[in-house]
């Protein structure tokens, strides 16, 4: 028989606050997005301002040793110093207006004689972004010239036509239906309903049109798929017989052609592998996106948190001030609040809370990441001297056992943040690799393994490439046992073709 029972029970644990929440999301985001996120809170707290470098109070981060000297030892030891001020400059770049002292006079001659100086009007931000001093004066980015974007080209090629006024309407109606990448996902049928023509176009007509686009350059624009994108551009090549053979790949082998099978598309098209593998080279030269070929670039460039760089025989750490915000407490406000300070104004004290969270967020972030990154290529020396195969291993938690942090809060400082060193720039990440033990007993790390294994396919014949079996066997006469799953996913990390496709290129 079930009988009802209560009983009182006490547990401890541990509830992370709203706003240690919004920390630890903080410190994981890149230097970009943190950025946005300081704009943010300067747009909507009265109490932060940012700091335009005109001799007002330092900006939080100013307190940090911007250039330490990391003294790494054979044994992994490292010992870090503050440099003086004097010794070293405390940026990576220089201010603007120390830039522009340094500049000879180029200024031009004015209405009355004396010199104008153009560069009096601009100061950088925080982001190295030029703009405005005063509103009404132009730009230097309004004096480029703006790239025309896709759907303008193809309108500007549009006019040069004699179409009728209907005709026309819909060739517009089609362009200003293609995405980005050049395509045309709208299907006709919704075209034809957003068309408001008397009388009401119908289907033929619509096809009429999208031939009509199809026709404009770049060649393979308004495509409703990838097969069609490719077919439209196959008039570029000029033998007829390798013509028609793309055209038979494109439209009933595309996936095998994204297979790279060309084995089985030269039984399939009974042609040989040589003219098979010929016409398939012929198509990877052609534009899957070619909307991309109009309007500005959109390349995502990588900015790195911290500059690594040798000085006097020792590898210094510092913080890259392109990516440290620039923002302060607005002094005068936060006092006149203080002094004037009722009980209904909690909306700006909580304002003025989250103005000291947010400088005292920005310098924590900053001191983090200069600790994490010193820790790094203290052990990580002889990458910097020798390149990846000297790379050691490196568990994160022998990162957070020295500085005292928790293994998840280096997992976070690591996460898209970048060095720059002389070698390139390298995520933080990139450092870290388990031991992978060899038959002599001593440990490499998993980079060297990708180093050695690229280095190996790069020496290979070209007449008989290594597969990966034969890879984890040359791997094992130099003492390092791998399985060849290992090296399978090792070489796909390396973004390297497997052995079918390497000897499919280099018979063709």
């Amino acid at each position: 028989m079930l009988t009802l029972s209560r009983h009182t029970e006490q547990r401890q644990q541990q509830v992370l606050s709203p706003r240690l929440q919004r920390a630890v999301w903080l410190l994981q985001l890149s230097s970009t997005d943190f950025a946005h996120e300081v704009q943010s809170a300067l747009g909507r707290n009265p109490f932060l301002e940012g700091d335009e470098g005109d001799g007002a109070e330092a900006p939080p981060t100013a307190g940090l040793a911007p250039e330490r000297v990391v003294n790494g030892m054979d044994d992994g030891a490292s010992e870090y110093s503050a440099q003086s001020e004097a010794s070293e400059p405390s940026s990576a770049a220089p201010a603007a207006d120390e830039f522009a002292a340094d500049q000879p006079d180029h200024g031009d001659t004015g209405p009355e004689g004396g010199m104008v100086d153009f560069a009096d009007g601009w100061h950088g931000d925080g982001l190295t972004r030029l703009r405005r001093a005063e509103d009404g004066d132009i730009g230097a980015l309004e004096l480029m010239a703006a790239e025309p974007t896709l759907a303008a080209q193809l309108h500007s090629q549009l006019d040069l036509l004699s179409l009728p006024e209907r005709d026309a309407a819909l060739a517009r109606a089609i362009i200003e239906s293609l995405d980005d990448d050049g395509y045309l996902r709208t299907p006709l049928e919704e075209i034809l309903e957003l068309t408001d023509l008397s009388p009401p176009a119908i289907l033929p007509e619509v096809m009429i049109a999208l031939k009509r686009v199809q026709s404009l350059e770049p060649a393979g624009v308004a495509a409703r798929n990838v097969a069609e994108c490719l077919t439209l551009q196959l008039s570029s090549i000029d033998c007829p017989d390798q013509r028609e053979l793309a055209r038979r790949i494109v439209n009933e082998h595309m996936e095998v052609l994204a297979r790279h099978d060309v084995a089985r598309m030269a039984r399939e098209l009974q042609r040989s592998p040589a003219e098979v593998e010929a016409v398939c080279e012929r198509i990877r030269r052609l534009d899957p996106r070619p909307g991309w070929r109009c309007g500005p670039a959109q390349v995502q460039y990588v900015v790195p948190d911290v500059i690594v760089r040798k000085l006097r025989g020792q590898w210094t750490v510092q913080l890259n001030s392109a990516v440290v915000p620039r923002v302060r407490m607005n002094r005068v406000y936060a006092e006149l609040f203080q002094r004037h300070r009722r009980a209904e104004d909690q909306a700006l004290a909580d304002h003025l809370k989250e103005a000291r969270w947010t400088l005292r967020n920005v310098e924590q972030r900053f001191a983090t990441i200069l600790q994490v990154t010193e820790a790094i290529v203290a052990r990580q020396h002889r990458f910097l001297e020798h390149g990846p195969m000297a790379m050691r291993p490196m568990g994160l938690r022998e990162i957070a056992d020295e500085l005292g942090l928790h293994e998840s809060t280096v997992s976070r400082v690591t996460n898209n943040k970048y060095m720059m060193t002389p070698l390139g720039v390298f995520e933080l990440k990139y450092f870290f690799s388990r031991a992978l033990t060899t038959d002599s007993g001593k440990t490499c790390s998993g980079t060297a393994l990708r180093s050695l294994i690229k280095d190996m396919i790069d020496a290979e014949s070209p007449d008989a490439p290594l597969s990966d079996a034969d890879i984890a066997r040359q791997l094992a006469q130099q003492g390092v046992r791998l399985a060849r799953r290992t090296v399978t996913k090792y070489r796909q990390l390396l973004r390297i073709d497997p052995i079918e496709r390497r000897r499919g290129r280099v018979a063709a």
